[in-house]
């Protein structure tokens, strides 16, 4: 054990005393312990008391021999608890637990006990009477849940005489039970809670047509097939509530046993479909990977081997390799009648494809061995070729599989984004497959995409992938530049914009990257598109670059790097501009003729202010030439004081400077607060003392 012969000691002294105790306090002690250990999970204080009151032979339960918790908990000595907020039993400490397994002659058959216990609960007229179309088990009855759910895993474990009586009784009329609605509600194959890749059960007409054959088939019980089968005349292709017979429950689950006891049956069609999904034994067992149920089943001429479902329109081999089941695959391909390259209905997807698309390169090599098998087929729905989709997904040793074929075209595109493989790998990051393809002589880096006239280089810069970027540029004919059809913009406009500072640096250490470029529309540079995102980092790498022009302005608002980095407040950025040479500190936008200055104090940007209005070439008056107003304007509007005293204290401020749009000036309602600011400031200019000619109320966006 993990904490030594120490506490190894300790449980067996514990245990000692735990057998020594008077009356029935050790047997019960003994039994919570068998519980707690063995219950397939951990059981709610309730459910364990339930448990222990269940008396074999008794036609129902009675109260008086359900213990009481204080006793039974008291009865282990300390070594279960209960936990406060979900009432769970639980050992005290994990190392119980081992000592306990490495001790299990403790417990005499605990399975079979549990196994008769939950048969026995089941079996009691108070639970039979219950309505099967119940979606959940009575409070009164809490440990009906487990027992519904568990009996079948106990008594596959350990079968006794008795549980074969008490669960055939449970059986006879088993669809009218409400044990088998509670266990085809919980099944996670059949519930809508499987992932919408098995019929769904909603329980509200009961479990109809869910009879003791197919509960057995469905819980894998060999034992009892049998005495089931003798029971009565069963319709052994009969189709219960989720629409399966008894022979796909039992090749669905696995239980190879129960399919061979059920296939020596003559009256067994081993080729019919569920009604949800029109799938055989055959192409459950298949998507399953249960080998030796695929065996027995192909042995049989009766079955066919191609059959698609009637939902997807998937055969058994496509089913097998999309769940990469590389053994039943080999089985198909070795029998005469399979298609290896048949698409199912719904998407077009050969099973090349569907083995492909989950990454499992044994079936893929397996299935691209056998002549018939076309490596470019693609999906109906978008076009993607096998290639195209293991490059995606990053599937790098599919893509080397599929490669290896001469017959490959690693450059055939999807018809909804016209992307092809190189593309899809570059932009998903996928460096391994990228270097792959691009070890080949017939891949173009440059190759754009038709949708957006994208390129590997400008879907990797983008998405910040800078291992591809730096790969894709150490190829010759690269294009570094080469701008998009939809926006016009480079990878580093789009490395700029998403943030990405080290594949900025990987492109900007290039000589031939024109970090000037605009983009269309818009017109904004990589200098632009960082300031307005407040990237310092980025933008001191573009200003370190001799080539940049720091003063160009976008096309669109005629704005530049000063006025952006102004507007967001990012100081740092303005200092840098400043202390350059080639910058116009006092230039204006092109749309509102609004200037750094301006911005900076219709935004409060404090410090900002200050190191623009220490510059002797920015006008303090300067005013937009939408409405004609001024920084202070705008300062006093948003009661930004620290600015608005900044600007008084100017000697050249023209605080009576007016609109040229007021309507009602917007200003004017702090004209007495803005008095006071400047009597306490020395300022004796009457601030707004005049008012522009009324018109139309400005329409300047604030």
């Amino acid at each position: 054990m993990a904490r030594g012969n120490g506490l190894s000691d300790a449980y067996t002294a514990t245990l000692s005393r735990l057998k020594a105790q008077k009356g029935n306090k050790s047997v019960l002690g003994l039994k919570v312990l068998m519980w707690v250990l063995y219950s397939e999970r951990p059981l709610r204080a309730v459910e364990l008391c339930h448990a222990r009151g269940v008396e074999i032979g008794s036609a129902d339960l009675d109260p008086k021999n359900i213990p009481v918790l204080r006793i039974l908990q008291a009865s282990c000595l300390g070594l279960v608890t209960i936990e406060p907020s979900s009432s769970r039993v639980r050992l005290v400490h994990f190392t119980l637990q081992e000592y306990l397994l490495d001790n299990p002659t403790l417990f005499n058959s605990p399975h079979a006990t549990m196994a008769e216990v939950c048969l026995a609960y089941l079996n009691f007229g108070s639970v039979r009477d219950l309505s099967p179309t119940l979606l959940s088990a009575p409070s009164e009855l809490p440990l009906l849940q487990y027992a519904s759910i568990s009996w079948g895993k106990h008594a596959r474990m350990m079968m006794t005489e008795n549980i074969k009586i008490l669960a055939l009784r449970l059986l006879d009329k088993f669809d009218q039970h409400i044990c088998a609605q509670l266990l085809l509600l919980s099944d996670n194959e059949i519930h809508s809670g499987g992932g919408g890749r098995a019929p769904y059960f909603g329980g509200a007409a009961g479990p109809a047509g869910f009879t003791g054959l197919h509960g057995v088939s469905c819980l894998g019980i060999v034992e009892i097939v049998g005495d089931v089968l003798e029971m009565k005349e069963w319709d052994a292709n009969a189709i219960d509530c989720v629409g399966r017979t008894a022979l796909i429950w039992a090749a669905s689950k696995g239980y190879a046993e129960v399919v061979k006891i059920l296939l020596g049956r003559e009256d067994v069609n081993p080729d019919r479909a569920d009604t949800d999904y029109g799938r055989t034994s055959l192409s459950w067992a298949a998507r399953r990977g249960h080998e030796d149920i695929v065996k027995m089943l192909l042995e049989r001429k009766d079955v066919n081997p191609d059959r698609v479902d009637t939902k997807s329109g998937q055969t058994p081999l496509s089913l097998a390799a999309e769940n990469g089941h590389s053994g039943v695959v080999k089985m198909l391909l070795e029998r005469e009648g399979v298609n290896p390259d048949q698409a199912d209905t719904q998407y077009g997807r050969t099973p090349l494809f569907w083995a492909v698309e989950g990454g499992h390169s044994g079936v893929v090599k397996m299935l691209l061995e056998r002549e018939g098998v076309n490596p470019n087929r693609g999906g109906t729905r978008y076009g993607r070729t096998p290639l195209s989709l293991a490059a995606e997904r990053g599937h790098s040793d599919v893509v080397k599989v599929l490669l290896e074929r001469e017959d490959v075209n690693p450059n055939q595109a999807d018809t909804r984004y016209g992307r092809w493989p190189l593309l899809w790998a570059a932009a998903r990051g996928h460096s391994e497959v990228v270097k792959m393809l691009l070890e080949r002589e017939d891949i173009n880096p440059n190759r754009a995409d038709t949708k957006y006239g994208r390129t590997p280089l400008s879907w990797a810069a983008e998405q910040g992938h800078s291992g591809v970027v730096k790969m894709v540029l150490e190829q010759e004919d690269i294009n570094p530049n080469q701008t998009d059809t939809k926006y016009g913009r480079t990878p580093l406009s789009w490395a700029v914009e998403r943030g990405h500072s080290g594949v900025v640096k990987i492109l900007l250490e290039r000589v031939d990257v024109n970090p000037n470029h605009a983009g269309r529309g818009d017109g904004r540079t990589s200098l632009l598109l960082a300031a307005m995102r407040g990237n310092s980092e980025v933008i001191k790498m573009l200003l370190e670059r001799e080539d940049i022009n720091p003063d160009q302005a976008d096309t669109k608002n005629g704005r530049t790097l000063l006025s952006w980095a102004a507007e967001r407040g990012n100081s740092g950025v303005v200092e840098m501009l400043l202390a350059r040479e080639d910058i116009n500190p006092d230039q204006t936008d092109k749309g509102d003729g609004r200037t750094p200055l301006w911005w900076a104090a219709e935004q409060g940007h404090e410090g900002i202010v200050k190191i623009l209005l220490g510059r002797e070439d920015v006008n303090p008056n300067s005013a937009d030439t939408d409405c004609g107003r001024t920084p202070l304007w705008w300062a006093v509007r948003g009661r930004h004081l620290g600015v608005v005293k900044m600007l008084l204290e100017r000697e050249d401020i023209n605080a009576n400077h007016a609109d040229t749009k007021p309507g009602r000036h917007l200003a004017w309602p702090n004209a007495p607060r803005v008095r006071g600011w400047m009597r306490a400031f020395g300022n004796s200019k009457n601030a707004f003392g005049t008012r522009g000619r009324q018109s139309q109320p400005c329409r300047q966006k604030i």
